[in-house]
């Protein structure tokens, strides 16, 4: 291979590797900044559909709140809430 033409093709596709890279860092900021009001502990303040309460609860990597339990259909219904950022505040 032309040394020229191997130069253009490992500049190409390091740079497609860099924009990739910051592209899924950017999409996992998004996923993860939730626009909800938080406590002075950096808490998101929700109101919990399963007990009915108010709470102030930190979220994991994915968005769940820490009192999350799968299956329950309430739990369920608020995380989808969280991700959307509509779940109800105070």
């Amino acid at each position: 291979m032309d040394d020229r033409l191997e130069r253009f093709v490992r500049t190409t596709f390091r740079s497609a590797g860099r924009r990739y890279a910051e592209a899924r860092r950017a999409y996992r900021e998004g996923q993860s900044s939730v626009d909800l009001p938080h406590d002075d502990d950096g808490r998101v303040r929700i109101v919990c559909r399963r007990a009915a309460e108010r709470r102030a609860v930190a979220l994991d990597d994915d968005a769940r709140p820490e009192c999350f339990e799968g299956g329950h259909p309430d739990c369920e219904g608020c995380l989808e809430d969280v991700r959307e950022g509509v779940v109800e505040t105070w």
